[in-house]
């Protein structure tokens, strides 16, 4: 314990330097995505206000770039992190229920649960009019209606109108098939 006369001793204050080189290491983690935008405004408010080289510290240490084994580490295990997620598709789409491509004609195939559609899936997350299937010019088309739960293409969210192609994995809502050509051999 320090008596009144004796001085405390603080600790030195952050200079600009470090400072600066605190934001710009928030800066590009931003740009690269390793931040979200309010995560980047928060961490850049508190670099603003830290009085000390450590809490500068606890803001960045996530960002900072690793020496090159940890580079070859955390490499790998995007890798095998991506690996893994293709063979789940892969392994998904072919336990898919085959969804053949109709024969072509002068309208769309309508994709819902009314019973006026051409292909009628009776699941409560379909839409009554979900989607329409048409070739257009030797593509394929399919074009989300509106649906509530929406239309995919291979895990992506479909906004208007999408090639699909043979192999390719669709849902609507949460049902999901794989594309088949019916005129390929079987």
């Amino acid at each position: 314990m320090t008596s009144p006369f004796e001085s405390q001793t603080h600790p030195a204050r952050l200079s600009d330097a470090e400072r600066d080189r605190a934001l710009e290491i928030l800066r590009e983690g931003a740009v690269q995505g390793k931040l979200s935008h309010d995560t980047f405004l928060r961490r850049m408010e508190l670099a603003l206000v830290a009085r000390r080289s450590d809490e500068l510290a606890a803001l960045t240490d996530d960002l900072r770039e690793h020496g090159g084994w940890s580079k070859r580490l955390f490499g790998a295990v995007g890798r095998m992190s991506s690996f893994t997620a293709r063979l789940g598709r892969a392994w998904q789409a072919e336990r898919l229920p085959k969804l053949l491509l109709p024969q072509p004609g002068p309208y769309p195939l309508r994709i819902g649960r009314d019973p006026v559609n051409g292909l009628r899936l009776s699941h409560e997350t379909v839409s009554r009019l979900h989607a329409e299937l048409s070739l257009q010019g030797g593509l394929w088309m399919l074009r989300d209606l509106n649906s509530t739960n929406g239309t995919t293409v291979n895990g992506r969210r479909v906004t208007g109108t999408v090639v699909v192609q043979p192999g390719d994995m669709v849902s609507f809502g949460r049902m999901a098939f794989l594309l088949d050509d019916r005129r390929a051999p079987a």
